[in-house]
Formats: structure tokens, sequence, C-alpha cells
């Protein structure tokens, strides 16, 4: 039974939303009668619509508006995500399976900008759950202290280039914060769309961040998701980066069972990030592109690229640099995700010189 304060909270949220300007997937697919039909609800973990939905409902300026508490809940309440999914990822329908795994042959990459003329970094990351665990707005105390065990864990048994240190957030000093904040690295707590998902309970607690000592492969553990592995480095070869990415999660895996389905490849918190949960960007300096921002967005979008702010979603372009990212990782494999940012940014610097 959902409980009758939950209840009151969905009815008077849907209210809102339902009269808001809100552009977001969860206001265009959530209609009445589906509200109805889902409002009482609950996966295994105790997840509730709300649980889902809470956070669209707060912020109407999302984009997606909903997050799955736990893994059931793509299941559970799938009458709602399949057509987000199916929308945010370019026509995934809820018949389409993702296909296995698939690095490709991680040679093909080279580097898209040797002159250094355009490219200021580049970065290639993907999202991981631990098998048997719920995600953030479920999990205990417990279970996140238990999990960063697990994870610091495994990670120290990293070697190579990969080889490097654990920082839990707990008990972490102001300098060592300071310093992982300066070089972009530590996440904080706090970004409304996660707080208002219940994403960020007991915080600090199991949260930490590894990186390897040369500041190119970092592992995020439990902010949005139980792991985020991330490979990055100034300049533009993208060969490098895939590469080293590769060989990290191909090396964490065989430690750690991580969250799969077959329809729709690995489990993560939210909607946009299933599948090959790959995002390979660059920051990107094409000021004459930057003055024609119509042409910019049309390239992107035949590339299926996504064009952010510097900052990231829900920031402005610094200096005209722009992070700029492959938008699909649904119904393709890993390999094929990257590629399509390989050539759309070839294609990008490639009208910038001419223009």
């Amino acid at each position: 039974m959902v409980e009758q304060a939950v209840l009151d909270k969905l009815e008077a949220g849907f209210k809102k939303l339902a009269a808001s300007d809100s552009k977001s997937l969860l206001k265009k697919y959530l209609t009445q009668e589906l509200f109805d039909n889902l409002k009482t609800k609950k996966t295994s973990f105790g997840s509730t619509l709300l649980d889902v939905i809470q956070s669209g409902l707060e912020n109407h300026d999302s984009g997606i508006g909903i997050y799955a508490p736990d893994a059931e809940a793509y299941t559970v309440f799938a009458e709602l995500f399949d057509p987000i999914i199916e929308d945010y990822h370019s026509g995934f329908k809820k018949t389409d399976r993702h296909p296995p795994k698939n690095w490709g042959d991680v040679s093909v990459f080279g580097n898209l900008d040797p002159a250094n003329e355009y490219i200021v970094s580049t970065r290639v990351r993907c999202g991981r759950s631990l098998e048997g665990y719920p995600f953030n707005p479920c999990l205990t105390e417990e279970q996140y202290k238990e999990m960063e065990q697990k994870v610091s864990g495994t990670l120290s048994g990293l070697e190579g280039e990969l080889k490097g240190t654990f920082y839990p957030l707990t008990g972490m000093s102001k300098d060592v914060q300071q310093k992982l904040i300066d070089d972009h690295f530590l996440f904080k707590e706090g970004d409304r769309f996660l707080q208002a998902a219940n994403a960020c309970r007991f915080w600090p607690t199991g949260r930490g961040i590894y990186h390897n000592d040369n500041k190119t492969f970092l592992v995020w553990c439990n902010e949005e998701d139980h792991l985020r592995i991330i490979s990055m480095q100034m300049g533009g070869d993208l060969g490098q980066v895939y590469r080293r990415l590769v060989t990290a999660v191909n090396d964490i895996e065989k430690r750690i069972p991580f969250s799969h389905n077959d329809r729709l490849g690995f489990l993560t918190f939210c909607p946009t990030n299933l599948g090959t949960t790959v995002r390979a960007s660059v920051h990107i300096k094409v000021p004459k592109l930057a003055s024609n921002k119509a042409k910019l967005e049309e390239v992107a979008a035949k590339y299926n690229l996504q064009v952010r702010g510097t900052r990231g979603e829900h920031t402005e372009a610094e200096g005209g640099i722009y992070d700029i990212s492959n938008k699909r990782r649904m119904g393709l494999t890993e390999f094929d995700a990257v590629k399509e940012m390989y050539d759309g940014i070839a294609e990008i610097i490639k009208i910038e010189r001419e223009l």
C-alpha cells in the first residue's frame, strides 16, 4: 500500500505540473490516466511513483524530470519510463533491445586535433551500478559504507597508469577538498535536481573519489550513480582517452558485478544514461561557429551530438568554449556511440576551418 501522505503529495505535485508551462518529458508523457494507474504501485524496495517523479514535480525547468530509485523501477513504472526513453534516445522503442557490450577496435580512434587549435580537452565517461544494491534514494547508510569499502578495495588493485589514490569525502581535509575542486575532480553536494530526487541522503557517507597519479583517470563513488568512471586529458587525442577507459572498465568489471538488463543495457539512476551509459565529450573552441549557433546545432544534430555550456548542463559557454558530446547511449554499441562523437567533431572542426 502506498501511504496517504505520499498520494496527497503526488496529487498536489501532478496538479501543479499539469498547470505549468514545463517542457519536461515527464509532463509530456504523464497523462491523468497513466498517473492514476501508477500512483499506487511500489517496487520491492518500497519505491513509489513519487520517488520516480519528485525531481520533475519540484523543478518544472527539468528537461527529463524522472529518475529510477532502484533497478526494478524501470519495470514497475515501465509505462512512464518507456515513452520517455524512446523520446530521449532517438526512437529506442519498448520492443527494442540494447545490443550486448562491445568496445570495438580500440585502435580506430586517433587525435582529432593534433595541432591543438580547437580542442581544449577530451573525456569519455560511463556510469555503472553495483548489482544487488538499489540506487541513491533507497540506499541505507550502512549500504553506502559497504559500497565505499568494496569500491575503494577494488580500485586499490588497479595497476600501471591507472594506479592511484582513493579519497573518501568523509573526513576529507579542506586542503585536499580545495585541490580536488580546483582540478574539477570533486563533485559537490546540492545539485537541486538530485536533491529533489532524494539522492543526497547521508552525505558525505559512502562517497569518495579516486584518481590516478597523472590525473587522467578518475572514479566517482556514489555521486549520482554508484560509479562514474572517467578518462580524460588535455587536447584532442580521443584514442588515448578511450583506450584508457576501456582498460579500466574491463578491469573493474572483473572484480565487481554490475547491474545490467537484457533490454536496457547497463542500469543507472537517470534514464538518459542507460544502455552503453557512455558519454564522450570535448571542450572545443569554435568561435566562428559559436557566432552562428544555429549552424553549430544543425551539424551537431546530424551526428546526434549534444551541445552544452562549458560547465555542462544548464550553463553558458565561457569564452566561446562548448562541451559537445554524443547524445545517443541506447540501441547502439559503446564503440558506435563514441564513433558518432568522433565523426561529428571532425566535421565541426572542418566547417570551422572553412568559415
